[in-house]
């Protein structure tokens, strides 16, 4: 239904629509708005996805123990990405205003002296959505490297030990390639995840300031529910799903030929 009302001039507050062709697919060569929400989009999710993935090997590599704290530790850590993103976006945004936690915490330890405005200037805006979106997603990341890590033969690390391999060697030759399979997975469903992020973004930024923050998905509900073309948002949202299937077998057949490699 969306790719068919991606070829007509479809508006909720008219009885019918007319067949336009491409004039959809032709408009949203010359939007600077999509050309700009796109952008930020791509951005953010190829920063998220490495902050995230590095963190999450990182939290894994730190919580692959056995002890009952551990296992406490592991479902903390695991804790934002069970929890709704509408409230993920209500929580960081009451620290992130200017009389926040984080204001409050920065100025007590001197190191700052006025509020930063972090979610008011566009540069600290999208730095801000990063941090918390990679927050979010390093949940996910963690559980998957932690049961790739689990999976990995004990005896491999003794074999390196006695062949007299540091530990940073024994990372590089054993880890990184025996979690290859699980990077695969984590690094492409973050992609994925990221592209169509709608929830946090709305409810931590809006899009705003001046629409620095705004997603791809978030310009596509613009389109369709405020300014009621609903078959312009349905090219728009055909270009996001054409996009995120590019990247997503791109990513995948790239990642699976390292995994041969290694």
């Amino acid at each position: 239904m969306s790719l068919r009302s991606s070829f007509t001039d479809e508006n909720p507050l008219k009885s019918g629509s007319n067949w336009i062709g491409f004039a959809n697919y032709s408009e949203m060569l010359h939007d600077t708005q999509l050309r700009d929400s796109v952008v930020f989009t791509l951005l953010l999710a190829l920063a998220v996805t490495v902050v995230a993935n590095v963190l999450g090997l990182a939290f894994a590599l730190l919580l692959d123990r056995t002890a009952l704290s551990y296992r406490v530790l592991r479902t903390l850590a695991f804790l934002p990405q069970v929890v709704s993103g509408v409230i993920v976006g209500f929580v960081w945004k009451t620290i992130l205003t200017q009389d926040g936690l984080l204001n409050t915490l920065l100025k007590s330890v001197h190191l700052v002296h006025d509020p930063v405005d972090w979610l008011g200037k566009p540069h600290l805006a999208q730095f801000s959505v990063g941090v918390v979106v990679a927050w979010v997603l390093s949940g996910f990341t963690t559980v998957v490297y932690l049961a790739a890590l689990q999976n990995i033969p004990r005896e491999l690390y003794d074999a390196g030990a006695i062949d007299g391999a540091s530990t940073t060697q024994q990372f590089r030759m054993i880890t990184v390639r025996m979690v290859a399979p699980a990077t695969t997975i984590s690094v492409t469903i973050s992609l994925i995840t990221v592209l169509k992020l709608y929830d946090v973004i709305q409810v931590l930024t809006s899009g705003g300031p001046a629409n620095a923050t705004q997603s791809t998905a978030q310009y596509i509900v613009k389109m369709a529910f405020t300014d009621d073309r609903f078959g312009y948002a349905s090219s728009i949202a055909m270009f996001l799903l054409a996009l995120s299937a590019v990247i997503a077998l791109s990513v995948t057949s790239m990642l699976r030929r390292r995994e041969v490699d290694l």
